[in-house]
């Protein structure tokens, strides 16, 4: 019993204890055990409080736990000989013990090499986890090797060079014999959008027209209701549509009795046959940064043919078919489509595995983040090797005891190799929760277009790679320094008094070559992440003809129905004037396509050109009068569109200045023709280049139609420029509209700048990882500097304060080691530099307006390597200067 006034004696952990009694359950020594363990953690409670008693009493349990576990698993394989001769022959559960011992004495040491290992191990999981839905895991589609992607053969910048008319769908579907199945979608989609009213405010939403048979091609199976069927597919046909999950949970709450009722969209009864699969994410694999909502019919029919290219194909391959063979089907097919009808344009087909569409654009940057990871990885285990080699004088005296006593060279090995498996294998764990945390990073975000995004995450064969990385890592990191520790110089070890040891001049040069190595490898992958961001300068840089920062879009989507031009131009007309009436609204303008998103192309002639020359391919704006000076686009000659131009008078059109150059060279071409088809479109204005398609392509030919004269779109989008708060802007302006047309969806604003991101957003992510990667490396070569002349100034003790005594200053001491670092340093970049610009040429193709050897790059990493190289090294060399000789001689 405890004294009068004395404090209760702690108890051990709940938790730990249970676990005790329950492995000592059975066990006819196991009171014995519970009770002495208990004495023991009295004691040292009193001895060092109860924290600290709390945790060594976690510790012995855990010990114990591993203990029985290795009796229990050894027991369990003794009946299979070499499995268990070699993973439990005698030692290797001691090595643990034995590194588990050593760790806790250490344990600052012990969590940094495992902080260090779980970055490489992380990064490693991390890009496999983002690589899989990309290039390994199958499409979430049934037999996703047979489909394939047919293209027309144009230039992929253009929409409307690689879509296809709908009568070469039903020309294939009737007449190849490659295909179990082909179908299509209406590429074009972005161009108009549903407005969803009742139950509800109006929401804009977006919808792709899909063939009938879209889902079944692709082998999609609705989780709701059913597919479309042909009537619905025809042209006219009922309005049916099919919600995405998203839409399903988010809207309707995910109510299965929505199926079978009727939602109105653009005013008009649709009914909801059937809900899309929370596997199938038409955006993530077709369309990525573009948020999917529904799925309509889209009717392959003469009507629609007559629209020109429209629609992108998915075929599914017969089971003897290849793409090969599918290529060659088609290209005879159409050879003799087009010796019938002479006429018929539009004749082409590429074909390809529906893969290589979905990735194939991003596979060499995929490829760059794998080697960055990779050279991450192999940074790492330089680092740690270099830090095990640089102490292992520390534990020369406990090897050479050991080898004295009969341990033999290989037991003195695998115990190092067992205590750097062990450090990896913790390593592993915390590279998992470091991938882990990045992957829902990344499966979150939003706005970049990167196919399949969302199914990123840490799965079973990511937790494989994991683990195989830690082991790999642990087995490289130990090896060398196993093998030093057991070179057979015990005997002088012990000879030395129990003092230990320190390196040889082999084991100090073999210790800088590491750290040579270490910024060699850290060089080449900073080269990669300079460039890059060079690369990613450049693009901001470009002019996009436009001013983006304070400007606000919408797109709007009147729900009333126009029964002519005229109307519906005084519709955005009376818009337009009472935008513009707001306070803080510098302009209103209204366009059918906003830049750096959606695009089509037209074919049209100048005045001069004859009927039977090659038409120029241009992409056409419709705008209002307002636009231009909304987005900022600066007016080179004539004047500009006006609301006077209407049905009632002489059509006219801005050229953009390439479009100028190229239709109407070295001559004025205001007051001139362009003929779209039969008809001519007198050129009024030229204005400056805007780049449509993105920042790294050429603006291309664009002309400008008034919307009060040509009426071929679904929806505007409307651009408001303002010098406000863009929040107080976009509420002014959704009541504004609102006022208008209450069914018309008012609420989802994008500032402009999101364009410009969300088209540089694939640069930008590569960008982001390669300069995370960048700084991880940074730190490993500061860290093995560090690690290394520290341990060299430790050991280097008497020498330098002989030296010291004999005359040497404090000065020469610090800048003989910063120069040796320098020396390293310099070694190092020299390697990286040449095996870097042999490497970056490869990736040449991802890089715009930088050149592998750009200057800039070059300098910059060279003086950011040598800062911290040299920053590392002077620590050391500063303590070493304020060595104590004399204290140091007398010891």
């Amino acid at each position: 019993m405890s004294p009068p006034g004395a404090s209760p004696p702690p108890h051990p952990p709940g938790p730990a204890r249970r676990l005790l009694e329950r492995l000592v359950a059975g066990d006819p020594a196991g009171p014995s055990i519970l009770g002495d363990l208990h004495e023991d953690f009295v004691r040292v409670a009193r001895r060092r409080g109860g924290f600290a008693a709390r945790w060594w009493y976690r510790r012995e349990v855990v010990a114990l736990a591993l203990d029985r576990g290795a009796a229990a698993s050894s027991s369990l394989l003794r009946r299979n000989g070499p499995v268990h001769d070699m993973l439990f022959r005698p030692g290797w559960m001691q090595d643990a013990r034995v590194g588990l011992r050593r760790f806790r004495r250490e344990p600052g040491f012990a969590l940094l090499l495992v902080l260090v290992i779980g970055l490489g191990v992380g990064a490693t999981t991390a890009v496999y986890s983002v690589l899989r839905p990309l290039l390994i895991a199958p499409l979430p589609f049934e037999h996703p090797e047979r489909l394939v992607w047919v293209e027309n053969d144009g230039d992929r910048g253009s929409l409307s060079s690689v879509t296809s008319r709908t009568s070469n769908l039903r020309d294939f579907r009737a007449s190849s014999r490659s295909f179990d199945g082909v179908t299509g979608y209406f590429a074009f989609f972005e161009q108009s959008s549903y407005a969803l009213s009742g139950d509800g405010p109006p929401e804009e939403l977006v919808g792709v027209g899909v063939a009938d048979d879209f889902l079944d091609v692709l082998g999609v199976t609705p989780a709701l209701g059913r597919d479309f069927t042909p009537e619905e597919g025809a042209w006219n046909g009922p309005p049916a549509v099919m919600l995405t999950h998203r839409l399903f949970t988010n809207r309707f709450e995910a109510d299965p009795d929505i199926v079978g009722r009727t939602i109105t969209l653009n005013g008009r009864g649709w009914e909801v046959v059937g809900v899309l699969p929370p596997s199938f994410d038409f955006s993530s694999v077709f369309k990525p940064g573009v948020p999917v909502d529904i799925l309509v019919p889209f009717a392959i029919s003469d009507e629609t043919d007559r629209w020109g290219n429209t629609l992108s194909i998915v075929g599914r391959l017969r089971d003897d078919a290849s793409v090969e063979s599918a290529q060659a089907d088609l290209d005879a097919l159409l050879s003799g489509i087009a010796e019938a009808q002479p006429d018929r344009w539009g004749l082409a087909a590429r074909v390809s595995p529906l893969r290589d569409y979905v990735s194939g654009a991003f596979r060499p940057v995929l490829f760059l983040l794998a080697g960055a990871a990779g050279t991450v990885i192999l940074l790492v285990c330089v680092n740690v090797a270099n830090v095990l080699l640089a102490r292992s004088p520390r534990r020369s005296r406990e090897i050479a005891v050991r080898r004295a006593l009969g341990a033999t060279r290989g037991q003195v090995v695998r115990q190092q190799l067992v205590e750097s498996v062990m450090l990896a294998t913790a390593g592993g764990g915390v590279g998992v929760l470091i991938a882990t945390l990045v992957s829902r990073g990344v499966a979150r975000t939003s706005g970049v277009d990167i196919p399949l995004l969302s199914s990123v995450q840490v799965e079973g064969s990511a937790l494989v790679i994991a683990l195989m990385s830690a082991l790999v890592t642990g087995v490289a990191v130990g090896i060398l320094p196993a093998l030093r520790a057991a070179d057979g110089s015990e005997s002088g070890t012990l000879r030395s008094g129990g003092r230990g040891s320190s390196h040889g001049k082999g084991t100090r040069g073999l210790l800088e070559g590491l750290v040579v190595a270490e910024v060699a490898i850290a060089c080449v992958l900073l080269l990669a992440g300079g460039l890059f961001l060079r690369s990613f300068q450049q693009v901001l840089e470009v002019d996009l003809g436009f001013e983006p920062e304070g400007a606000l879009a919408w797109t709007l989507n009147p729900g009333g129905a126009f029964e002519s031009v005229t109307e519906e131009a005084d519709f955005y007309r009376e818009v337009s004037r009472q935008l513009s009436d707001l306070p803080g609204v510098e302009s209103v303008g209204l366009i059918d396509a906003l830049p750096l998103g959606k695009n089509r192309s037209w074919m049209v002639r100048a005045d001069h050109q004859l009927p039977s020359d090659p038409p120029s391919e241009i992409f056409p704006h419709l705008a209002d009068p307002g636009y231009r000076a909304a987005m900022r686009i600066p007016l080179v000659e004539g004047r500009d569109l006006a609301w006077t131009d209407t049905d009632e008078t002489d059509p006219v059109v801005l050229l953009n200045e390439s479009a100028s150059a190229a239709l109407f060279p070295g001559e004025s071409a205001v007051g001139r023709d362009v003929m779209l088809g039969p008809n001519a479109w007198r050129v009024v204005g030229v204005v400056a280049d805007v780049r449509h398609v993105g920042p790294e392509r050429p603006a291309g030919l664009q002309v400008y139609f008034p919307i009060t004269q040509l009426w071929d779109y679904g929806t505007l989008d409307l651009v408001v420029r303002s010098d406000r708060a863009a929040a107080e802007v976009a509420d002014a302006v959704s009541a504004t509209l609102s006022g208008l047309d209450a069914s018309m969806p008012t609420r989802q604003v994008t500032p402009l700048p999101a364009s410009v991101d969300r088209i540089v957003s694939p640069r930008r992510f590569a960008l982001r990882i390669l300069s995370a990667f960048g700084v991880v490396a940074l730190v490993l070569v500061a860290l093995g500097i560090y690690g290394v002349l520290s341990h060299s100034v430790s050991e280097r003790r008497k020498e330098i304060a002989i030296r010291m005594a004999v005359g040497a200053t404090a000065e020469s001491v610090r800048r003989s080691l910063v120069l040796r670092t320098a020396v390293l340093a310099l070694a190092g970049l020299v390697i990286g530099l040449a095996v870097g610009l042999v490497g970056t040429r490869t990736v040449e193709s991802l890089l715009f307006g930088v050149a592998p050897t750009d200057p800039l790059t070059l300098v910059g990493l060279t003086g950011l390597l040598l800062g911290v190289s040299l920053l590392s090294g002077t620590v050391p060399a500063v303590r070493a200067s304020r060595t104590n000789s004399a204290r140091v001689l007398k010891e």
